[in-house]
């Protein structure tokens, strides 16, 4: 048979090429033409977020926090350490050989010994040798004890953080709008004095958020209002915060585990990631 007669053949009969070809190649055209196709959503690209910049004011901690037993063995150790490979004390040039002076020396200082070893070193004596018998002040401060959250002395060892309450009740950090051409931490410094007045120093850590938020999408009608939030570090140094009553009713100085429990659980997801407990 010629290949001309072949090629007539071939297309009288399209089955035998059918069976020259894959099978799935025909099950997965045959397949695809009966899926349902998406419809593709109809986005307006000229509805663009709302920019906002919020305020992460910390007030660092202010006294060192308690050690761990694990410490406090640790720093023992050392001081025995260093009573050992320091110069040994002149007895003979001191104290006479025998004498009762001799004898209560000896006994104080394997006295020391065992408590430096055993219970570590105790806070009234590291007062006495860094403060020559000065008493230290106490830990707990007495905005603690009354759970006065707007006092800047509470919580020495950790990290407070300013929130402040919205007319409508609900908890935040500061924060306000960007005005056109202006510049995010720009934004970000004008919405904290405005927010929080002029009777506070405070710094701003960086130029660059730390972080961004997106509330949830708000209705209003037919157009959905989009937010992203982005957050800026800045550290207080002196002064109190007075609250701008246009926008907040009140404010407080809080830990980490102490905004959870006042803020949206959306919020907070958003938020906990950038926060740091000392």
């Amino acid at each position: 048979m010629s290949s001309r007669t072949f090629i007539s053949l071939c297309r009288r009969s399209p089955s035998v090429i059918g069976r020259r070809t894959l099978a799935t190649v025909t099950e997965a055209s045959s397949s695809l033409s009966e899926l349902p196709i998406a419809p593709i959503p109809n986005k307006n690209p000229a509805q663009k977020p709302t920019l906002l910049t919020s305020i992460i004011l910390n007030r660092a901690p202010i006294i060192t926090r308690t050690p761990t037993p694990f410490e406090r063995a640790y720093y023992a150790y050392q001081a025995r350490l260093r009573r050992a490979l320091s110069n040994p004390f002149p007895y003979d040039f001191y104290f006479k050989q025998g004498s009762i002076l001799e004898t209560r020396f000896t006994t104080e200082e394997r006295k020391r010994e065992a408590e430096s070893v055993w219970e570590g070193i105790r806070t009234e004596q590291l007062a006495e040798q860094e403060g020559e018998g000065e008493r230290m002040i106490p830990r707990v401060h007495p905005s603690d004890e009354s759970k006065d959250y707007k006092s800047l002395d509470r919580k020495g060892k950790r990290n407070l953080y300013l929130l402040l309450q919205e007319n409508e009740g609900a908890w935040r950090f500061p924060q306000g709008n960007v005005k056109r051409a202006e510049l995010l931490h720009q934004a970000a410094q004008r919405d904290l004095l405005t927010e929080c007045g002029e009777y506070m120093d405070s710094w701003i850590v960086s130029r660059n958020p730390i972080g961004h938020y997106r509330p949830p999408v708000k209705s209003s009608g037919k157009s959905r209002l989009e937010e992203v939030v982005f957050f800026y570090k800045a550290h207080i140094m002196a002064g109190q915060v007075r609250p701008n009553p246009e926008t907040a009713q009140d404010f407080a100085w809080l830990t980490k585990q102490e905004i959870e429990s006042r803020v949206s659980e959306h919020y907070w997801h958003g938020v906990k990631d950038i926060l740091s407990d000392h």
